[in-house]
């Protein structure tokens, strides 16, 4: 039997990635994401429209999808609530988020050399797809249930890097599913095509926090007014655009 039920979130299990940019003095940054879909070589993926990430893509138009296997559940959840940028957003900063110049360093992981992009790839993710801004989308306008400032981004994958072990054939190009296990996030928790694997940092706190509009009376009325007022003032910067 189904019943109608209004979820805080809808993260029905998508894998995690890893995204890469370069910062204005050439430093990397990375983002933890799991909003995130592929057709043939183009992929979209929906972002805080306030985060260095967003603001990297749009400047530079360039990106490194990085997905990891779930034994490197750790190293992402060290970084699950850290943001590149210095002045965090009002929303960041209620659900507890912390400023990290140095994800890298942070997480553990390791910077190698793209080909075809100028962002690094993380040497430790078994899959790495080098990727350039194909369009900017606006994204959840209409949605009155949108917590937070949005934007979807349309990439071109330029470059599939693939970890031998995780191929069927190293002199082909097919993955092996049995032996490919990337780390999944379905409602704030960390699955792999195995198992629940790993707490996530993520799920601290009520689901709730992310549906401010559960909320009742003057406390909603507050609450959408503070969150409106900080949603335009992100969206105002996100111009949409087709650079290709």
């Amino acid at each position: 039997m189904h019943r109608d039920v209004e979820p805080a979130i809808l993260y029905f299990g998508t894998p995690v990635v890893l995204v890469t940019t370069l910062n204005e003095d050439g430093t990397a940054n990375i983002a933890p994401i799991s909003s995130i879909w592929w057709l043939s070589w183009s992929c979209m993926i929906g972002l805080d429209a306030s985060s260095k990430t967003t603001e990297n893509l749009l400047r530079t138009g360039e990106c490194v999808l990085n997905l990891p296997s779930d034994h490197l559940v750790e190293s992402v959840n060290s970084i699950a609530k850290t943001t590149g940028r210095k002045k965090l957003p009002l929303h960041k900063k209620s659900l507890g988020y912390k400023y990290e110049s140095d994800k890298f360093l942070a997480s553990g992981l390791t910077e190698q050399v793209s080909i075809a992009v100028k962002p690094p790839r993380i040497e430790e993710c078994p899959v790495q797809l080098e990727a350039k801004l194909a369009k900017t989308i606006s994204f959840g306008e209409s949605d009155s249930k949108m917590a937070v400032p949005s934007v979807a981004f349309e990439l071109n994958i330029e470059k599939v890097h693939i970890e031998e072990s995780i191929l069927k054939d190293p002199s082909k190009s097919y993955v092996d599913p049995d032996k490919w296990h990337p780390l999944i996030m379905s409602f704030r928790k960390f699955y792999s095509t195995r198992d629940y694997i790993h707490e996530s940092k993520l799920a601290d706190g009520p689901e709730a926090q992310y549906a401010p509009w559960k909320l009742k009376g003057l406390k909603r009325k507050l609450t959408e007014w503070v969150l409106k007022k900080n949603t335009k003032r992100y969206k105002t910067k996100i111009q949409v655009n087709d650079p290709v």
